[in-house]
C-alpha cells in the first residue's frame, strides 16, 4: 500500500503553511472560486451477445476550491479537489458499469472518496502548477464520462506571454482511475502487466488569427510509446451560417523497452461542422494507418472524433465515417434544452488477426434549468447502440441528474 505522505503533499503542505501569513491579502481571498458538482448518474449497459446487463445508480460530489495568487512579483496560490461517491443501487450481477470500485467478492463498493491537492506559482506570464492535475491536451485526455473525474498527479507549466502563442510542458507520475481512489503509475490500455510508467509531454497552440489556429502536442509514456500531434482548425463564413474545419493527425511509435509491444499507428481524423441559427451539421472521416491501434493511456479519452460513448474506433486499418447533427432550442425561445444525433461506422480494420467492423449510433438530450429556485439543475438522457464484429454488441442507457452549486 502507498503511503499517503508523499513528497509532493508535504510540498503542498510547505505552501500552504507560507502562505498562512498572506491570507489576508486581497487577491488571495477575493480571487478564490468555489463550487460543488452534484452528480446523480444511472447506467444500463445491455450486453446483446447473452452477457449479463450491467446495471448501476449512484450520488457523485465533485467538491472544487480554488484560491486566489498572492500579491508580489511571484504568487502563490492552492487547489482542492475533493470527490466522492455513493452507491445507491447495485449488485454482483450487474457491477461493472465503471461508476463504483467493485470489491474482489464481486460487490461494488458502499462508499469511496479522494481528495487532491495542488500548489501554484505564478510569475508574470508562466503558470506551474503541481500536484493533483486534469490534463486535456491531444496526447493525453482525462476522463470524466463516469461519477467522478480521473485524476493525475504531476507538475506542469504554462506560458501565455508571447501575442496569440500558448506554451505548455509537465510530467505526470501517477493517476487514479475514475472509480478508485488509488494512485498507480501510469500505463497505456490494453497492458497486462504489473510496471508502469512516468508520461511527459509538451506542446503550443498558436492562433494565426481569429479565424485559424493550429496545435502540436508530444507526449511519450516511459518505455511504452511515444506520440506526435499536429492540428489544425479553421472557421470560414459561409452564406448565412458558419463552417468549422477541424482536421488531427495523430504518429505513434514504440519507445524505450517498448514493454506493451511494438507500435505502428498513424492517424488522421477530420472533422466539418457547419452551423446555421440552432442547428449544426457534421461530417467526419478518419483513417488509422500501421500494424496496432492508437495507442493512450489507460481509462483516458482519446482524442478523436471518434471517441464515441461505447467505441472508439482506433484499430490497425480501419475507417471511419461519422454523421453528427446538433440542435439548440434557445433559437426558438427554449434555452438550456439541447439534442445531438450522430452515427459512426467503421471497417477495414484488424484485431488479433481477424476483420474489425463496427457501427454506433449515440443520441443525447439534455435541459438544464436557467433562472428560478431550481436554476442550474440538469437532467440528460443518453442512449447508444454498438455493433461490432470483435466485441460484444451493446445497448446502452445513461440517466444523469446534476446540479451545480457554486459557493463564491
Amino acid at each position: 500500500m502507498r503511503t499517503l505522505i508523499t513528497p509532493r503533499t508535504l510540498a503542498c503542505a510547505s505552501v500552504l503553511a507560507s502562505l498562512a501569513p498572506n491570507l489576508a491579502q486581497a487577491a488571495f481571498v477575493e480571487d478564490a472560486e468555489g463550487r460543488l458538482s452534484l452528480r446523480n448518474y444511472y447506467f444500463n449497459d445491455g450486453y446483446r451477445d447473452g452477457g449479463e446487463d450491467r446495471r448501476e445508480w449512484a450520488q457523485g460530489f465533485v467538491l472544487k476550491l480554488q484560491s486566489g495568487f498572492t500579491e508580489g512579483p511571484v504568487g502563490f496560490g492552492v487547489e482542492a479537489l475533493g470527490s466522492s461517491g455513493i452507491r445507491l443501487d447495485s449488485s454482483p450481477t450487474h457491477a461493472g458499469t465503471g461508476l463504483l470500485p467493485v470489491h474482489d467478492d464481486g460487490h461494488a463498493a458502499g462508499e469511496f472518496s479522494s481528495l487532491g491537492l495542488t500548489a501554484k506559482l505564478r510569475w508574470n506570464d508562466l503558470l506551474v502548477s503541481s500536484g493533483t492535475l486534469l490534463p486535456k491536451i491531444p496526447v493525453l485526455v482525462y476522463n470524466d464520462g463516469r461519477l467522478l473525474p480521473q485524476t493525475f498527479r504531476g507538475t506542469q507549466a504554462e506560458y501565455s506571454g508571447i501575442d496569440r502563442l500558448y506554451l505548455h510542458a509537465g510530467h505526470l507520475d501517477q493517476f487514479k482511475a475514475r472509480n478508485s481512489t488509488d494512485s498507480v503509475d501510469i500505463f497505456p490500455q490494453g497492458y497486462s502487466g504489473s510496471e508502469g510508467s512516468d508520461f511527459d509531454f509538451a506542446g503550443l497552440r498558436y492562433e494565426v488569427d481569429k479565424q485559424l489556429s493550429v496545435s502540436s502536442y508530444y507526449g511519450e509514456l516511459r518505455d511504452f510509446y511515444r506520440q506526435q500531434f499536429f492540428g489544425l482548425v479553421h472557421t470560414l463564413p459561409l452564406g448565412p451560417g458558419k463552417l468549422t474545419s477541424d482536421l488531427r493527425y495523430f504518429i505513434s511509435d514504440d519507445a524505450g523497452a517498448a514493454r506493451n509491444g511494438a507500435v505502428d499507428s498513424d492517424m488522421f481524423s477530420g472533422l466539418f461542422t457547419y452551423r446555421l441559427g440552432g442547428h449544426a451539421f457534421g461530417a467526419g472521416y478518419q483513417k488509422v494507418d500501421g500494424s496496432t491501434a492508437l495507442p493512450y493511456v489507460s481509462v483516458s479519452t482519446v482524442y478523436s472524433f471518434s471517441n464515441a460513448s461505447v467505441g472508439k474506433f482506433i484499430q490497425p486499418g480501419e475507417r471511419t465515417w461519422m454523421l453528427r447533427y446538433d440542435y439548440d432550442f434557445a433559437s426558438v425561445g427554449i434555452p438550456g434544452l439541447s439534442f445531438m444525433t450522430r452515427y459512426y461506422k467503421g471497417e477495414d480494420g484488424v484485431y488479433r488477426g481477424r476483420e474489425a467492423r463496427e457501427h454506433e449510433s449515440n443520441t443525447q438530450l439534455k435541459y438544464v434549468i436557467q433562472d428560478g429556485l431550481f436554476k442550474g439543475v440538469g437532467a440528460e438522457f443518453r442512449h447508444a447502440v454498438s455493433r461490432s464484429s470483435y466485441s460484444s454488441d451493446r445497448d446502452n442507457y445513461r440517466l444523469y441528474f446534476t446540479y451545480d452549486i457554486v459557493f463564491w
